[in-house]
């Protein structure tokens, strides 16, 4: 008989956190996670929280997309779009951005480290509170310019240039 309670608890309460309005509309993060995406569209698109860990982003088109908060760790862009993408709060450490747009690009307070920036476009990026180590920096300072049409922001300024 106590079982039998049990039970019934249970499916009450599932039932309830299942049909509760605050809790119907929560939804999981996407996860691209080990994908292969090379030259996806993903442009425009609100993939804020979307993991995109240890996947082939070579030439994937994020012009404009919301990556907020979204996990690249250990990922290859290589010549991908990212122009006017918002990567706000974003994990891009340890992925190779070589040859990547990231003109206008919304950077604050992304993790940086050990993302490769070779013959990158930063005109205009805002990499305000990011997190990136010295040699990072000195690199992208020998390329700043612009200012980002979204935040206002110069990239110079945001990346602590001298």
């Amino acid at each position: 008989m106590f079982w039998r309670k049990v039970v019934v608890l249970i499916l009450v309460i599932d039932a309830f956190f299942l049909t509760s309005p605050a809790l119907a509309d929560w939804t999981h993060p996407l996860s691209f996670s080990n994908a292969q995406l090379a030259r996806q569209d993903f442009s425009g698109q609100s993939l804020q929280a979307a993991e995109f860990s240890n996947a082939n982003m070579e030439l994937a088109d994020f012009r404009g997309a919301d990556l907020r908060g979204a996990v690249m760790s250990a990922s290859t862009m290589t010549k991908a779009n990212l122009h006017g993408a918002n990567l706000a709060n974003a994990l891009v450490d340890q992925v190779n951005l070589t040859g990547a747009d990231l003109s206008d690009a919304v950077l604050q307070e992304a993790l940086l480290l050990r993302a490769i920036f070779t013959d990158v476009k930063i005109n205009g990026a805002d990499f305000t509170d990011a997190i990136l180590d010295g040699a990072q920096i000195r690199e992208l300072c020998n390329i700043a310019s612009g200012v980002n049409s979204q935040t206002g922001v110069e990239t110079r300024y945001s990346l602590g240039c001298k």
